[in-house]
């Protein structure tokens, strides 16, 4: 079974910079996009940034130039640099892989794998 483990995140002050790593347990990592997500109370899973096996990026509007997804093929990880944090960027944070060669149950691809969130807390 695949694994995402994420780190960082934490308590942090508006302005401030922050950083989450992910490390998934699959081989063949490269292979594979990969994203990050973001839950906040009351509201749905949105996307955050994701990169792809090429190395191309997206970013959601309310992040652009202020995160930046990156990943090390070499070390199987990606990372979330975050900065200028503002107290909305508070939410739990998500590792996301996409399985373009696994289907999910209703046959749809890609399946997603997904870590186990990591909270992100802005506030003074």
């Amino acid at each position: 079974q695949v694994q995402l483990v994420e780190s960082g995140g934490g308590l942090v002050q508006p302005g401030g910079s922050a950083s989450l790593s992910c490390v998934p347990s699959m081989s063949m990592f490269s292979f594979y996009s990969m994203g990050w997500y973001r839950q906040a109370p009351g509201k749905s899973r949105q996307l955050v940034a994701a990169i792809t096996s090429a190395g191309s990026t997206k970013y959601a509007d309310a992040v652009k130039g202020r995160f930046t997804i990156s990943r090390d093929n070499a070390k199987n990880t990606v990372y979330l640099q975050m900065s200028s944090l503002e107290a909305e960027d508070t939410a739990v944070y998500y590792c996301n892989a996409k399985d373009v060669n696994r289907s999910n149950e209703d046959g749809t691809r890609p399946y997603n794998y997904w870590g186990q969130g990591t909270q992100l807390t802005v506030s003074s």
